[in-house]
Parts: structure tokens; C-alpha cells; sequence
């Protein structure tokens, strides 16, 4: 008796369409890492930032975390991460 790996992805009627924002990543660029609240989720961001900072020496990291999977970012929060970071990476899921 073996183990059968299943592949849950559905296919999309959908055309995937390039995303086209593009932002650069110099020395002192800060990316911003938010956090959905869902267990793990800080580790998860952390090792992103790892990955990211491994890649693109200097690089800058901000982090935020909404504590709550199911509250949306607020206004404040957004501010903040609009006003220090040129980039943002969001964990969603779990």
C-alpha cells in the first residue's frame, strides 16, 4: 500500500494575467512584511524576509502584524506601510 499525493489545484477558466507593478530593490529599499493573524503566519513572513535579505543584500525589513486573521488592515496600518516601505509582501491563508 503506497501514498498517493493529490494535487488540489483546480484549473482556471481564467487567463492568468501578468502582474505589472514593479518596484526596484536597492540597498536601503525597505519591503514590508504583514502578517494575517493566523498561527505561524510572523515565522512564515520571517522566513520570507530571510529569503529576500539572502538575495538582496541590504534590503531593509519592516513588519506588521494584524493580529486577527479575520480584521482587515486599517487605515493607520496601511499609512504606515504606505509612508516606509516600497514594497509589501502579506501572508493570507493558512
Amino acid at each position: 500500500m503506497g501514498i498517493n499525493f493529490v494535487d488540489p489545484r483546480g484549473e482556471s477558466a481564467i487567463e492568468p494575467e501578468q502582474y505589472k507593478l514593479t518596484t526596484s530593490l536597492d540597498p536601503g529599499t525597505t519591503v514590508g512584511l504583514l502578517a494575517n493573524g493566523f498561527p505561524d503566519s510572523v515565522e512564515f513572513l520571517e522566513a520570507v524576509g530571510e529569503a529576500i535579505t539572502a538575495r538582496r543584500p541590504g534590503i531593509e525589513l519592516a513588519r506588521w502584524n494584524k493580529g486577527d486573521a479575520s480584521a482587515i488592515a486599517n487605515d493607520a496600518m496601511l499609512g504606515e506601510i504606505e509612508a516606509e516601505c516600497a514594497a509589501v509582501v502579506a501572508a493570507y491563508g493558512h
